[in-house]
């Protein structure tokens, strides 16, 4: 199960996300991001509360980076969990993803 909060202000976008991003998850974060990227010139993804993230949760991530570094703006990861960051880490996603650390 995945939950997700979402704001919109401006030409932000605010997701956090709380719970697993995996297959049976991925399709509806997916959707609420393309949803909402029309004027957005900064894409934030709050992970703190995200247990776990697979491939296809990776594969949203991806596929909505390119969006925003190919044509908008920027979209950054905040407040990371250990677990996810490893993730992030073994996958070398983060080399590629903005993710900032407080």
């Amino acid at each position: 199960m995945l939950n997700i909060t979402k704001t919109l202000e401006d030409e932000k976008a605010f997701f956090a996300l709380e719970g697993r991003l995996d297959t049976l998850t991925a399709g509806e974060l997916e959707e609420q991001i393309r949803a909402s990227l029309e004027g957005v010139n900064t894409l934030t993804l709050d992970l703190e509360k995200l247990e776990y993230i697979s491939s296809a949760g990776l594969r949203v991530l991806l596929a909505a980076w390119k969006i925003m570094d190919a044509k908008q703006g920027l979209m950054k990861l905040v407040r990371v969990n250990e677990t996810v960051m490893e993730t992030l880490e073994i996958t070398h996603f983060s080399d590629i993803l903005n993710i900032e650390t407080v």
